[in-house]
């Protein structure tokens, strides 16, 4: 995955040090109007917030990345809402290790990444990408960007107002019921990923061969029949909140391959 001309590179591996990742951090600092320095000391993202924590030089160099991604959706989502006469409003950031507060609740760090929508803030656990990684065989930069990408669209859920809908209408139905509804919304975060990607490609040409199989291969690795066969050995289908591996897979894919939003009705889907 790369951002921007003329420089392939994948940035995922190169921000964090000197040379190319000091340019690119300096050129971030530079267009959001904020003193460069904020980020060669691990301060948080300009406009975002942070847990205020030491962290280890793996943990700084995957932090660039995260801003790195999310300042990439803005760039595409303010230009997609903005075709649709909406105006986006940014999300903020925190990142954190162990445990986080949120206006959602206390959290730890098994719940891995999430979105909030009560304060609109996307929370990132770092060492998720660690799991990602070693235990959910999904290693790569652009598996990592795809779950950012996937909270981003949670983002834009709460901005076109599906979220609030959605929560209105599970506390009117049983906990099956608001399990498919979790699963519809779950879904159609995967497939504005997906709409990012594909903008992010047109517009800026981010991807290197291989880095969609990333985000599939991510996207399946951690659907709810997947990850209920590892932790118990079988799979209850309605207890589902997130979509199986394939559903995933299938979401991101149509969103990727249409680059548009309006595809990703997955509440009218006669099948997920």
């Amino acid at each position: 995955m790369r951002r921007g001309p003329p420089r392939r590179m994948r940035i995922g591996r190169r921000l964090g040090g000197g040379g190319i990742g000091t340019i690119v951090i300096v050129l971030i600092a530079m267009y959001f109007g904020v003193d460069p320095t904020m980020f060669m000391q691990g301060g948080a993202t300009p406009g975002h917030s942070q847990q205020r924590q030491p962290r280890s030089p793996a943990e700084d160099q995957l932090a660039d990345f995260v801003s790195v991604v999310l300042a990439d959706t803005e760039d595409s989502w303010r230009e997609l809402f903005a075709k649709d006469g909406r105006t986006y409003r940014e999300p903020k950031l925190v990142l954190f290790t162990d445990a986080v507060r949120s206006a959602c609740g206390l959290a730890d760090a098994a719940m891995g990444p999430f979105y909030c929508p009560a304060d609109q803030k996307v929370y990132i656990d770092l060492g998720f990408y660690r799991d990602l990684r070693n235990r959910h065989g999904a290693p790569g930069d652009f598996a990592q960007a795809y779950v950012i990408a996937h909270e981003i669209g949670h983002h834009v859920q709460t901005l076109l107002g599906i979220s609030q809908r959605v929560h209105s209408m599970r506390n009117q139905v049983g906990r099956t019921e608001g399990n498919e509804l979790s699963v519809r919304q779950e879904l159609q975060a995967d497939c504005f990923a997906g709409v990012w990607a594909n903008h992010a490609q047109r517009t800026r040409e981010i991807l290197e061969p291989g880095d969609v199989e990333e985000a599939l291969r991510a996207a399946s690795s951690i659907g709810d029949d997947r990850l209920q066969r590892q932790a118990q050995g079988y799979v209850v289908p309605e207890s589902f909140t997130h979509g199986t591996s394939k559903q995933r897979v299938r979401w991101f894919e149509l969103g990727f391959s249409s680059g548009d939003p309006t595809q990703c009705d997955s509440f009218s889907a006669a099948q997920l």
